[in-house]
């Protein structure tokens, strides 16, 4: 957990010392900070990280304007520090490739359970499939998963998907024809001590549409099964 990289982006530059200084007694050794959106996207540019907490205002562009051209970049872990707690910004957040957010002011012990939290869901992610799953690629006729070098290719395209979206597909995959209700794709694929609601699946699921269906507004491979939650239905069944 220790060996994770995290990048920290926010213009108060005690805000990042304070996360910095926690983060280092948690154990967290590879920490890089940014006080600018440019700044942040030139250290990305060159170094791969795990996690970003990113603030949503900063003095350049914002944490929403950036967040996109991160996602064309790296699949890091987005955390949104974000003092708009509306539910369109926190959904809009969603949208463009976040993973979670935290509202101003916050505890930073907090951001660290979170980030905590993910990483033991990654490496759990990462145990099972390797001692117990040992089908791989998952053929659904338009689109194809391949577990192993962690891609999804739709016809013969390979198609960028940030980690949680990816997740989320991979575990419909393997259950296939199996209807899951939001509450069950949030314990199997977040994980009991995770912070996000229900809207974050719909907004997922979304997000999954638009990357392997036709038309993402009339899904014919990731169908709502009205009442009772979602289903992954193969070729021949769309």
């Amino acid at each position: 957990m220790e060996q994770a990289t995290i990048l920290v982006v926010d213009d108060e530059k005690a805000i990042v010392k304070m996360l910095e200084t926690v983060l280092q007694k948690e154990g967290f050794t590879n920490i890089y900070c940014a006080y600018t959106a440019n700044d942040a996207l030139q250290i990305l540019s060159e170094t791969k990280m795990d996690i970003i907490v990113l603030d949503v205002m900063l003095p350049d562009k914002s944490g929403f304007d950036i967040c996109p051209k991160i996602r064309e970049i790296s699949d890091a872990y987005i955390l949104f520090v974000t003092a708009r707690v509306s539910d369109l910004d926190v959904l809009t957040g969603f949208a463009i490739g976040a993973d979670d957010y935290i509202t101003k002011p916050f505890n930073p012990l907090e951001i660290v359970a979170r980030i905590k939290a993910r990483l033991r869901r990654q490496s759990r992610v990462q145990q099972v499939a390797s001692i117990v799953d040992k089908k791989k690629r998952y053929d659904f006729g338009r689109f194809v998963v391949d577990e192993e070098a962690g891609e999804l290719r739709v016809g013969n395209e390979l198609v960028k998907c940030p980690a949680q979206v990816f997740l989320l597909l991979l575990y419909l995959c393997k259950h296939p024809n199996r209807v899951f209700s939001k509450d069950q794709l949030l314990e199997a694929v977040w994980g009991f001590d995770s912070f996000v609601d229900d809207n974050t699946v719909i907004v997922h699921i979304r997000r999954i549409r638009e990357k392997i269906e036709v038309d993402p507004s009339n899904p014919q491979h990731l169908v709502t099964v009205r009442g009772l939650g979602y289903k992954l239905v193969k070729e021949k069944e769309a």
